[in-house]
């Protein structure tokens, strides 16, 4: 099974990184106010940045990686390689 780490874009243009087996479901659950507490309120939201993973354990450690970075390098991340997967 793979695992798919993102950053979704809010409406108010912050950026949030998450971690999914399941990227439709999940982005349809964060749309419908379901999905993390911190996008609730904040749609529409905007996949900016898709990379997959084999492993969990590799897509929890590339989220902290990703939750780690600034602002800017998130940006930069989402437009030089995304939305697309990402072995």
């Amino acid at each position: 099974m793979a695992w798919t780490v993102y950053i979704l874009e809010c409406s108010d243009g912050t950026l949030y990184t998450g971690i999914t087996n399941d990227m439709e479901r999940r982005f349809a659950e964060h749309s419908a106010g379901l999905g993390a507490k911190y996008t609730r309120g904040r749609g529409p939201l905007k996949v900016v940045y898709t990379e997959l993973h084999k492993t969990k354990g590799r897509a929890l450690k590339r989220e902290a990686a990703i939750k780690a970075l600034r602002r800017d390098q998130k940006l930069k991340l989402a437009g030089t390689h995304g939305p697309k997967a990402k072995a």
